[in-house]
């Protein structure tokens, strides 16, 4: 069994990790640095998904990097854009010699008297056990399970003699010409794949057991293409972030304020999409904004493709499938040659994982979060985690800043550990994802880690107290414990 030492590693090779690369790189030149990736490729979830349309739900002047601004005037990127743009900026930050792909890690063990870390995982192509140690660690692997999206138990779905399509497991050569497609789901994944298919496909049914709040915005910003007439580039674009920052943080905030009147406003512009001979029953929610992440679609893309007769969506539950499609508990009885379940994710922390300190294994689901950086009583590890009602990119940048403040205040001072502690017995309180109802965090409640009753221990999902929290408070608060390193340590 190998094993190379570094003093950052980084786990995942997605938007986070790249992005966290880039930062602590360019602020510590001097630094050895390696992010360990379990796919074969750069990009992370933007690899992972090749279902048909697959593209940001967040606008790309906030969910592209500060650092390396997105150059481009559409709003909502396409998939393979993405992960090119991940890619070139890796390149252009020489990020990407970094990089150790098919690496499957199963284990981080912390040594108390070597004061660093030991990340055990497997060479996928090899079948080698390798290690990897570090004086911090650093996870960017997300949230949910890249082996496995969620798929419930269909009654009947044996019988039916179709195809099966898990949007997580796209199958490159899935041809679709002149089928009847049954797209299972509301979420974003589904909003996204009718659009898409339509015009290749016979008809697209969007089946859904209950609605989500779907709103439109441009998929192309011509205002910024205006102004990039007149001024420099990075001028238009410090504009346009600024902008996309104000409106998605203004319309949570709304929605959070005034629930009731941001609902009637949503579903008034949904009617005005859709037409009035449309039931909105299909796009009329029995929960308030924000209670789940809206879905947005660029420039009513869904609507237009309700609007030809091309797709359908009906709400329903499903009785049990047959041979040639899905019956209904209404009776109504939909044809399908492919259903394709966008039934959700299936949520797994830190990449799955496991966790322990000198040996004795440390469930992360027992403990708080610290700043929604690092976590409780463990030592020099952070986890990067973005936003859920914003750009996630905004939040896992402010993480990767504050990580460099970090690193830069234990130089300074010479620490060699840094550990959250809770000497207040601070309560604790739900989880990370508290104010979601969605039902992929219901499932995953007993994985997720807790957050505290009070700051620093919460998890806030707004920008400007996040600004304040990670980027302006000093890194030393009474709460972060520090320690110098041991006599006789394997430190360098």
């Amino acid at each position: 069994m190998t094993s190379q030492h570094f003093d950052v590693l980084i786990i995942g090779a997605g938007l986070s990790g790249i992005g966290t690369a880039c930062q602590i790189t360019a602020a510590f030149p001097n630094k050895t640095i390696a992010i360990l990736e379990r796919r074969e490729r750069i990009g992370g979830t933007w690899d992972l998904f090749r279902y048909p349309g697959i593209r940001s739900d967040s606008d790309m002047f906030t969910f592209g990097y500060r650092f390396r601004p997105w150059s481009e005037n559409r709003l909502l990127a396409d998939g393979p854009s993405i992960r090119q743009y991940i890619a070139d900026t890796a390149h252009e930050y020489g990020i990407d010699n970094m990089i150790e792909y098919g690496m499957r890690i199963a284990s981080a063990d912390w040594s108390g008297t070597e004061q660093r870390w030991t990340v055990t995982g497997t060479d996928s192509a090899s079948g080698e056990t390798r290690s990897h140690t570090c004086d911090f660690l650093i996870n960017c692997a997300g949230y949910y399970n890249h082996e496995a999206g969620y798929l419930p138990d269909f009654p009947g779905q044996q019988r039916f003699t179709g195809q099966w399509v898990h949007p997580q497991h796209w199958p490159e050569d899935l041809d679709y010409r002149g089928k009847k497609v049954v797209v299972i789901g509301s979420g974003a994944t589904a909003v996204t794949l009718v659009p898409a298919m339509v015009g290749e496909a016979a008809h697209v049914t969007m089946l859904q057991r209950s609605p989500s709040y779907v709103f439109s915005m441009p998929g192309f910003d011509g205002l910024s293409e205006f102004l990039g007439r007149f001024l420099p580039r990075k001028v238009v674009y410090n504009l346009a972030r600024k902008r996309g920052i104000m409106l998605s943080r203004q319309m949570f905030k709304a929605c959070r304020r005034w629930p009731q009147t941001m609902r009637r406003f949503i579903l008034w512009r949904t009617r005005a999409q859709v037409g009035s001979g449309f039931d909105m029953a299909h796009f009329t929610p029995n929960y308030l904004p924000w209670d789940e992440r809206l879905c947005l679609v660029p420039d009513g893309d869904l609507f237009k493709a309700l609007a030809s007769g091309a797709a359908d969506v009906v709400t329903d539950h499903i009785e049990t499938f047959t041979e040639t499609g899905i019956l209904l508990n209404s009776g109504r009885e939909i044809d399908a040659d492919i259903v394709i379940t966008a039934t959700g994710l299936n949520l797994q922390m830190l990449g799955g994982v496991r966790l322990s300190i000198d040996g004795q294994e440390l469930p992360v689901a027992e403990q708080m979060t610290y700043k929604a950086a690092l976590i409780e009583d463990i030592p020099n590890m952070a986890w990067v985690f973005g936003y859920t009602n914003a750009s996630w990119t905004l939040k896992s940048e402010m993480v990767g800043e504050y990580l460099c403040r970090l690193l830069t205040y234990m130089d300074d001072n010479d620490y060699a550990v840094a550990i959250p502690r809770d000497t207040q017995g601070v309560v604790t309180a739900d989880s990370i994802f508290d104010s979601m109802n969605a039902g992929y965090v219901k499932r995953a409640i007993d994985v997720l880690p807790r957050q505290g009753a009070a700051a620093p221990w919460q998890v806030s999902m707004s920008y400007e107290q996040d600004a304040k929290l990670l980027l302006e408070e000093p890194i030393e608060d009474g709460v972060l414990r520090f320690e110098r390193a041991l006599i006789g340590s394997a430190r360098p």
